[in-house]
Parts: C-alpha cells; structure tokens; sequence
C-alpha cells in the first residue's frame, strides 16, 4: 500500500511531498499568472490601461478568496480537500475560456472570477504538510513556486504565443488546457500523503480544524502580533506582486533589448537561494530558536534591500544583479511568514490552532495592499515609470517592514511560552 510506503520512508515521503506540492501549486498559477504576460498595448478601459483593470479585478477576486479561506482553510476536513481543490481549478479554467470568448469590455469580470477560487488553493495544499518534523523542507516546492513559476511560465508564454500566433486573450486558457491534467494527477499524489505521525504531533502540536470560538479566542490572545506580521506581509506582498505582474514592462525600461529568457533565469536564481534559505531552517529543532532566527533573518532582509536598492539608484549596482538581490531580500521574510512562522510560532506557544487560519488573514491583507498599490501608480504616481515606482516602493517596504518585524519580535518573546494555550478542542 503507497501510504504505508510513505510512513515508513523518511526521504520516499520527503520526494513524493516536495514533488507534489510543487507541481500541484506550479500547475495552479497556470491558471492564475500566465495573462499577465501579455502587454495589452495601448488599450484603455475605465480611463487606466487595460493590463491594470484585469490585474486589480483578478487580484480583488484573489482578495476575496483569502477572506473566505479564512473560514473555508481554518474549518476544512480532511477528506474534502481533494474535491474541494479541482472545483477551484475547474472553475479558474471555466473563467479563463470566458475571458477569451466576451469582447474585451467585459473580459475583467471573467478575470475576477478565475481570482475568486484560486486564493484558497495555497491553503489546501499547505494543509497537507504543515505541523510535521520537516514542514519548512517539504514546503520548498511550494516556496520554489512562490518565485520561478511565474517567471517560467511567462517565458512559456512569449514562447508559445510566437510559435502558434494565439491571441492574448485567448492564450491564458489555452496554458490552462495543457496544465489542467498534470494538476489532476499531482492532486492525486497529495492525496496520497499520510497524516502526521505521533512524533510529528509531539515535535508541533495537532493540527485541527477551527471553531468560531476557538479563533476569536486566538486572536485576543495574540491580536498585536498577528497584526505587526500582517502589516509587514501586506508590504512584501505589494512589491512582491507589482514587480511579478509588471515585471517585463520594467525589464523593457532597463534594457529593451532584454531576452525573454531573463525572466526565468533570475527567477530561478532567487528561487534556489530562498529554497535554500528556508529549507535549512528544518535543521532547527526547537521552536523558540526558529521563530527567534526567522524574525533575525527578516531584519536583515529589510535592511539589505534597502542598501542595495540605494546601490542601484546610485548606479553601483549592476540592474540583473540588483532584480536578483533586492528580490531575495523581500521575497525571503514573504515566504519565511507564509511556509514557516507561523508554523514555528503554533508549536512555539502551544496554540490550539492551525498554520492556515493565521496565513489567510496576513493574505487577506496583502492582497488588498497589493489592488492599492497599482491603484495608487495608476492615479497618484503616473508619472513615474514602473521601474522608478519600484524603487521608491521598495525603499518603503525595507522601512517600514524593519518596523514591523521588530515590533512582532517584542511582542511574541513577551509571551511566555511555558504557559500552554488553555483552549481545548
């Protein structure tokens, strides 16, 4: 029996999890990213370009679905997640071919509705690997997708638009015909995981679903702290997104000469010294310690983006090298908050909760940075081209996200995490 297999096997369950999250996740933003490939050139709607309307729909979809995943995620079962994950997909893929059908002034709402079901997929699949001895190493697919996957499937993109001359419209969903069954078939592994073991629950505590009363129990306990991440997540997400969904307009500003390829080689780069960075953090076994040194490593972060994004503007800095470091150094506290904080903070002060809840609501937040930050360019900083609007951002982010993480830091070591969490399931 392939479950049994699992358990038993330390480094099959290891591979099989990895390769499953990866590809589950890679598949989905198939269906999620590939549009914003497209240029959309001098096409307007609602006065603002065109790219932008579809970009603020899909992402308030995308917003609206981490509100419902807050309830959706925290309270899901066990045995719904495999159904519930390809009626999400299913119904991303149902939009995308609607996007490419209605005349363009309707073609927003479709991207509103492929957002709408793709923000709870993350959680799903983050359900299958969190609260066990190697969370933060079996989540490196999914950290690995969080950067390369993008910028890969943007190459795809170009590729594949100029080999068959499909339309912009329609080439989102012709990327989601092709990833829809290797989705299916990466669903079927993950089903295939084995729950956590006796030792993974004694190393970080059950995982279960949330009642109503447990999760406002949660957040009056813990509500500064949640709140100090979520506002430092809320700016990592805002860079995060504007440098991947306008990525090749600033590539295009940089150098117009610039290869497509570029996207998946410094893609690639910072994913493999993020993945690096995270997975190792699996080598710490006390809670206290990883949480302590995570919050250290998301200090130095803001830090060094702010210094090396001064280089940059001072032209000390080579541009390719400093797309690769400054995205480093946001993208590792983003997926450092995502895959393992919250993770280590669970077992650290023996919460009765589950990684997904607290997630969902740092989600919640950064999408809805995210809408206002493009919205802000669009009508507040139009003058600026997209490669200035991303320095200046990033100078607020390695800012104001020091801030934050320090402010979390004080609050969270002020607990005493002797005193167990008193709420019972």
């Amino acid at each position: 029996m392939l479950e049994k297999k699992l358990a038993e096997n330390n480094l099959l369950f290891i591979t099989w999890t990895i390769i499953a999250a990866f590809g589950a996740y890679f598949c989905t933003y198939a269906f999620r990213k590939p549009f914003a490939a497209g240029i959309f050139e001098n096409q307007y709607l609602f006065g603002i370009s065109y790219k932008s309307v579809l970009i603020i729909s899909q992402v308030i979809g995308y917003v609206l679905s981490k509100f419902i995943g807050v309830k959706i995620v925290s309270e899901l079962k066990a045995s719904n997640r495999k159904g519930l994950i390809i009626l999400l997909i299913s119904v991303a893929q149902l939009s995308l071919i609607a996007f490419g059908l209605v005349p363009k002034k309707f073609g927003f709402i479709f991207l509103f509705l492929n957002g709408l079901p793709l923000g709870m997929v993350w959680g799903i699949i983050y359900s299958y690997l969190e609260g066990r001895r190697f969370t933060e190493l079996l989540a490196m697919g999914l950290s690995l997708n969080m950067i390369v996957t993008s910028g890969i499937l943007k190459t795809c993109y170009k590729f594949l638009q100029g080999k068959f001359n499909i339309s912009e419209f329609w080439m989102p969903s012709f990327i989601g015909f092709i990833a829809f069954p290797l989705f299916l078939g990466f669903v079927w592994m993950l089903s295939k995981i084995p729950p956590p073991t006796s030792s993974d629950v004694y190393l970080k505590t059950s995982r279960k679903p949330m009642s109503k009363k447990q999760k406002r129990l949660v957040l009056k306990k813990y509500f500064p702290g949640i709140a100090f991440v979520a506002i430092s997540y809320t700016f990592l997400t805002g860079i995060r997104d504007f440098r991947d969904n306008f990525i090749i307009e600033i590539w295009n500003q940089i150098n117009p000469e610039i290869s497509y390829t570029i996207f998946a080689k410094t893609e690639s780069i910072v994913g493999l010294v993020v993945m690096i960075a995270i997975a190792s953090l699996v080598i710490i076994k006390s809670n206290k310690k990883a949480f302590q040194l995570s919050s250290v490593l998301m200090l130095i972060c803001m830090a060094l983006l702010g210094v090396v994004t001064n280089n940059f503007k001072n032209n000390l800095l080579d541009p390719e090298l400093w797309m690769v470091l400054s995205a480093v150094f946001f993208y590792l506290p983003y997926l450092i908050i995502q895959i393992a904080f919250f993770d280590r903070i669970i077992a650290y002060l023996h919460i009765k909760a589950n990684a997904g809840f607290f997630v969902y609501i740092c989600d919640s937040m950064g999408y809805l940075g995210s809408v206002a930050i493009i919205l802000y360019k669009e009508f507040a900083a139009a003058e600026l081209n997209y490669l200035d609007y991303l320095i200046t951002y990033a100078f607020v982010v390695a800012i104001l996200g020091f801030l934050f993480i320090a402010l979390q830091f004080l609050f969270f070591t002020s607990k005493d995490s002797k005193v167990k969490f008193s709420m019972e399931y």
